[in-house]
């Protein structure tokens, strides 16, 4: 495939409109959360997590919100959770308690991912709809037609909103959980595949065996005021409580027992170095200034290839390549940049590049790589039980 050069100097919307025609779904528009390591330096250097811990589930008004915004920039690695997580060391007790939790749940859902890869698609523990087609949102009901909206404007929704929204599709709805959590993913400027299908398998049960029942008693308790506003007011379809059920286990995946090669799971402890390196390549996963191989190389130019092929298929919103191109737009005015769409395991095969190790399935297509930098992880992976979030959490402590 040919690796055609992108001139990134121009109007974010108009490197889309040109240049990614076929690539995306949905309207021509950014999020108002901005991209980039300037962002993210100012986003993290203005957190103030007072009140994070009673707060970070409201959802309207939205002055009232607790959530830090973070994620965008968290997920890309802009932002490390270990740069994060030592940030807020002087916060009030219960606030950076709760939050240094929420970073934790991120690293799980990286390590679980990491572990398991593509199996994470499936239902993980017990039976809960998964390949039943359909829509799962009924937008006559404002407070889904509100989040989905948000979803659809800005790309990023609190994550009680996220709940609501899976658990309405799904567990009201009754249709199957993967296709909701594709077009959440596709709109989602902090869409991680491990965040993003661990919150839908926890919510709709298929992780825990407890579904998430949405009901409007969460809305009037977390957007006061909006109920009262809805056209199905006297006749809403969630008043009251879905019915608990109790999935059915499914069979034992034994990666969630036990990792046979963690290390392999987590990646080089250390650089391997095979031959000296040309370019510095950066992933989707690993776009920060701190990126362990660009900061190897002050000297060597950088480059990003826009996967093409994978564009094409998942067709994701104009939102998050504008994300991307305005950190690689922010990155430009630091270091010698290079972006195409194209093929980057091809470049790869075609260059020598040093690139951080990313804990995703897709990084296994990577091949005779020059040079392989560690991950920077909040938490190495243990060869435990990845079976919950707190059996996860007790390896840690050992």
């Amino acid at each position: 495939m040919h690796h055609r050069l992108l001139d990134i100097s121009s109007d974010t919307l108009d490197i889309i409109e040109r240049d990614f025609a076929g690539l995306y779904s949905g309207t021509l528009e950014l999020s108002s959360i901005d991209g980039g390591q300037t962002a993210a330096n100012a986003a993290l250097a203005n957190l103030d997590i007072t009140g994070y811990a009673a707060q970070r589930s409201e959802v309207l008004p939205v002055a009232k919100r607790g959530a830090s915004v973070l994620s965008p920039y968290i997920r890309h690695n802009l932002l490390t959770l270990d740069q994060v997580y030592k940030t807020v060391k002087e916060a009030p007790y219960k606030d950076r308690e709760k939050f240094r939790d929420e970073l934790f749940w991120q690293e799980y859902a990286r390590h679980l991912y990491a572990r398991i890869g593509t199996r994470l698609f499936d239902n993980l523990r017990f039976e809960a709809n998964h390949d039943a087609p359909g829509h799962g949102w009924n937008r006559d009901m404002l407070c889904v037609d509100s989040v989905v909206s948000e979803l659809e404007t800005d790309g990023w929704l609190v994550n009680q909103t996220r709940m609501w929204l899976a658990s309405h599709w799904t567990v009201r709805n009754d249709v199957g959980w993967i296709h909701g959590q594709e077009l959440m993913y596709r709109e989602l400027i902090d869409g991680s595949r491990a965040a993003n299908l661990l919150g839908w398998q926890w919510t709709v049960g298929s992780g825990t065996g407890k579904p998430y029942g949405f009901a409007q008693w969460q809305v009037e308790k977390r957007a006061p005021g909006l109920c009262g506003k809805c056209s199905l007011k006297t006749q809403c379809p969630i008043r009251n409580f879905p019915d608990e059920t109790t999935p059915h286990p499914v069979a034992a995946e034994p990666l969630l027992d036990r990792d046979p090669n963690p290390q392999e799971t987590a990646g080089p402890r250390s650089v391997i170095s095979h031959e000296k390196p040309e370019f510095v390549l950066l992933t989707i996963d690993s776009l920060g200034d701190a990126d362990p191989a660009l900061t190897a190389h002050p000297d060597l130019p950088v480059v990003f290839v826009f996967n093409e092929p994978a564009l094409k298929k998942l067709q994701l919103s104009s939102r998050r390549i504008g994300f991307y191109l305005e950190t690689l737009k922010d990155l430009a005015t630091r270091r010698d940049l290079q972006v195409y769409l194209g093929d980057p395991y091809l470049f790869v095969q075609e260059h020598k590049v040093a690139v951080t190790f990313a804990p995703v399935p897709s990084f296994s297509k990577f091949r005779d790589l020059a040079e392989v930098h560690p991950y920077p992880w909040l938490r190495k992976p243990h060869n435990g039980s990845v079976r919950s979030f707190s059996s996860w959490r007790k390896e840690l402590a050992r």
